[in-house]
């Protein structure tokens, strides 16, 4: 309407009148004139601003504007919470806290992400003179599309859904001009990327304390852009200072002991989005891979004033935000799905879940016995002992011993790995895996928390700075066995954790809040049929997994056993290894998350393969026998998803030097690709859960000891899941030729680094026994010696060497010492060489492919 009358050039104040009609209209027929209700509300205080330019284009000028003129005269959209605009106000009463309404109006919002060609993130600081959240370092630039101009910053429901969103790019490049002093050629319009929508509230009590009559309500729009050049004329009265960092400069710019401060919805965006967006920028604004138009990530306000954000406790609710959309709806699974019969019962009642429940397929004994070396690799492991491990148990208190008794009954998997790191890094690690194991707990149980689902919101959201800082902090009715014991004892484990050096407590307690503010966006939606996209299937394994990842790195480079640069660059090595972990479990606990109602495969990419015949194409269709093909399709492309981690996991572990922590990092990861190469293509991931052999696993653990037995490793495993790819794409399989593909890169990868492990190692040897060769040499003069001292007529070696007749029993004394020393002296030297050149061999060595 409002761009027909400005074809037609009905004046302003003409066209004003006629839009108010327009709308009492709507008011009086809503339905017949609904589409009306995204039209913009023009108010007559802002055709006669004086501040306003006059033209027939009513473009915004800012100029000469106090920061207390634009609250009073730029009209901001007020929207619902579904962003279908209401009216307009000004930004006075937009952002206004106050008893008649204490979250301000919801109003729409951008946030610009600007780029530089190198991939460089473009900051500012907030100036003093800013009335909202001044000077807290946020994203390049933040303010409001406007009403009452042209072009218009208005946008409609159809340019979100095909995601042009014209109106709030024009509002972003009028603001970087404004803020920044950007000129509009260099961020022309059709180089941003509209990516999402955040909703969001939060009081601004840093600057005017808990009763802050200041604040934001927005429905923020996301905004990226990389241009090659940009000029910067920063104006003074917004803003404050500017810096373009890295990932790494801004993670450690933002982390607590830096003292500075955010704004909350910037730390939204860096913690829950920015790193999986960043990693890719030519990914993300050049493809639709993260655009989501129809999601509204919902959150609460900070819990405290630099910003700190934990998931609203309203749920996310994509088919209210999205009315037009094609989402599932939001919302709890009120049962989980029945077991068919032909899936067989498991022990139940020892676990949380489902877990118990499905009957677990495993080879037979004989089929184990058949295999002498992995038989002799459990016989060394059960008996040997090769690896010592750290006795926090009778080190400590009884507290300590709690923690330590306590992580071998949770662990299935990690106990005896983490009990092999050393001293510094051994009890810090039980820590924190039994506080993520008591988090993960929480969320798990699918009973507690049925009367009252808040509460799991906030135990998670709340689980760090509760939990972690009352030492007599516990729970109960909580979890199964074990897992609930853990909780109702928590208060041994809190004592413990307040017992560590304050480097490793911030760690801990950091990845917890982060873990379980992520836990928390999940825990409200209805994972009855998996995650939706792929996108969403990252981020979710990010929060479960790829943090843990990050925490571990920090903690080992807290702990001086590994360099500090390790837990401030590449830390997305240690989010994709975790990420490798995570879906290897996800993949093979198919029909067991099922069955508890939480499954977490990506519709994104089962829809492509389940039967269109079923009712809304029900993930559990694969369980049944004749849709087995199809099943096995989308087995196989999410095992070849997994597969592409496979690379950074290699570059990671490259970097690790203390063998304790390599060998920690390592097990996990062989373990991961034999349960892959196990899971592909096998239709018994459908039937019950897949494991490898116990035998296997002891073989496993036994030879990851270097780089060189994890290039063999993942090389070989790729190898057979290859070939099987091989001879189903010989069948006209459509997945296996990526499947091929990633497993070759792989298999050359590993070739690379073996070549490269091999000649050191030869270099090694070959170093040792001359050395070693020299020194027996060198022992042994004297000893020949000896035989010549009768008589020196003859020469040095006149006597012969049979006929010692003539020594003294000094001399043999001499003599016998003389070869204890070249024994020892040898030995020693052997010990020394092999530690010292070992990691030319071993895990210090670093293939010229990865450090790449």
């Amino acid at each position: 309407m409002c761009a027909f009358l400005v074809r037609i050039k009905m004046p302003f104040l003409a066209r004003s009148v006629v839009l108010r009609l327009t709308h009492s209209v709507h008011f009086l027929f809503p339905r017949r004139y609904d589409h009306l209700n995204n039209m913009p509300r023009f108010k007559l205080s802002s055709i006669f601003s004086p501040s306003r330019k006059k033209s027939s284009t009513n473009e915004w000028n800012g100029r000469n504007m106090t920061q207390e003129d634009f609250m009073r005269k730029d009209e901001c959209l007020v929207v619902d919470d579904r962003d279908l605009l209401l009216r307009t106000e000004n930004k006075y009463k937009c952002h206004r806290f106050t008893p008649e309404q204490p979250r301000g109006l919801l109003h729409r919002a951008f946030s610009v992400f600007l780029f530089d060609k190198t991939g460089r993130l473009l900051l500012q600081q907030r100036a003093a003179s800013k009335i909202t959240f001044p000077q807290v370092w946020t994203n390049t630039c933040c303010s409001h599309p406007l009403s009452g101009f042209t072009p218009t910053e208005v946008d409609t429901p159809e340019d979100l859904a095909n995601g042009k969103v014209k109106g709030v790019k024009r509002a972003a490049i009028r603001k970087l001009q404004h803020e920044l002093g950007i000129p509009s050629f260099q961020v022309p319009l059709r180089k941003f990327k509209f990516l999402t929508r955040l909703h969001y509230w939060a009081a601004d009590a840093a600057t005017y304390g808990p009763a802050a009559e200041w604040g934001e309500h927005e429905i923020d729009y996301v905004l990226f852009i990389q241009v090659p050049t940009v000029t910067l004329r920063p104006n003074p009265e917004e803003v404050n200072a500017v810096k373009f960092v890295s990932l790494p400069e801004l993670q450690e710019m933002m982390h607590p002991s830096s003292g500075l401060r955010w704004s909350p919805w910037f730390r939204i965006i860096a913690e829950r989005f920015l790193p999986l967006w960043w990693a890719d920028l030519k990914l993300t604004l050049r493809t639709n891979t993260y655009f989501d138009p129809t999601t509204i990530h919902r959150f609460e306000p900070p819990t405290d004033p630099t910003g700190n954000i934990s998931p609203s406790e309203f749920a996310q609710d994509t088919a209210a935000s999205a009315p037009s959309g094609g989402l599932v709806p939001m919302g709890r699974a009120s049962a989980s799905p029945t077991l068919p019969p032909a899936f067989g019962k498991g022990d139940e009642g020892k676990k949380q879940g489902a877990y118990g429940k499905i009957k677990s397929h495993s080879e037979s004994l004989v089929s184990q016995l058949l295999r002498v070396d992995e038989v002799g690799a459990a016989l060394r492991l059960k008996f040997a002992r090769p690896f010592p491990e750290t006795d926090v148990g009778h080190a400590g208190d009884a507290d300590v011993r709690f923690c330590a008794d306590m992580l071998g009954r949770v662990s299935r998997s990690f106990a005896a790995v983490i009990r092999q790191l050393p001293k510094g890094l051994c009890l810090e690690t039980v820590v924190f895996y039994l506080v993520l194991r008591a988090l993960d707990t929480v969320e798990d149980d699918m009973e507690a928390f049925q009367k009252d689902p808040g509460a799991k919101l906030r135990h998670l959201r709340g689980f760090y700075h509760v939990a972690l800082e009352d030492p007599e902090f516990k729970m109960h009715g909580v979890g199964k066995g074990d897992e609930a014991r853990l909780l109702e004892n928590f208060d041994r484990v809190v004592r413990v954790f307040q017992g560590l050096t304050p480097g490793m407590r911030t760690v801990i307690k950091d990845i917890t809040r982060r873990m379980g503010a992520g836990m928390a966006d999940f825990v409200d939606k209805d994972l009855g049929q998996g995650t939706i996209s792929l996108q969403e299937y990252d981020l979710y394994c990010h929060y479960v997994a790829g943090l843990v990842g990050e925490g571990l790195t920090r903690m080992f480079a807290e702990s001086g056993l590994e360099a500090p640069d390790l837990a401030t660059s590449r830390q997305e090595l240690a989010n994709s290894m975790g990420l490798f972990l995570q879906k290897t479990n996800i993949i093979r606990d198919y029909l067991e998350d099922f069955v508890d109602g939480r499954a977490f495969w990506p519709q994104e990419v089962w829809k492509r393969h389940a039967p269109s015949a079923v009712p809304a194409q029900s993930l559990g269709a694969f369980a049944e026998a004749e849709h087995r093909e199809r099943a096995l399709a989308c087995l196989d492309e999410l095992v070849t998803n997994a597969l592409e981690h496979v690379p950074d996991c290699l570059a990671y572990m490259s970097r690790l030097h203390t063998p304790q922590i390599f060998r920690f990092c390592a097990i996990p990861q062989v373990m991961a690709i034999a349960t892959l190469e196990k899971v592909y293509h096998n239709p018994d991931v459908f039937t019950g859960v897949v494991k490898i052999r116990k035998g296997l696993a002891c073989k496993l653990i036994m030879e990851a000891n270097s780089m060189g037995d994890l290039y063999t490793c993942f090389s070989s495993f790729a190898g057979k899941i290859a070939r099987r790819a091989a001879a189903l794409e010989k069948r006209g399989d459509s997945v296996s030729a990526q499947t091929l593909r990633v497993c070759e890169e792989i298999r050359v990868l590993c070739k690379e680094g073996e070549a490269s492990s091999t000649n050191t190692k030869k270099y090694a040897r070959a170093l040792h026994a001359a050395f070693a060769a020299l020194l027996l040499a060198i022992a042994l003069v004297p000893v020949l010696a000896l035989w010549g001292t009768e008589s020196s007529r003859g020469g040095f070696f006149a006597r012969p060497i049979e006929s010692p007749a003539g020594l003294s029993g000094a001399d043999y004394v001499q003599m016998a010492f003389n070869v204890l020393v070249s024994v020892v002296a040898t030995l020693a030297l052997s010990y020394v060489v092999s530690k010292v050149w070992r990691p030319l061999g071993g895990q210090g060595n670093r293939s010229r492919s990865l450090a790449a």
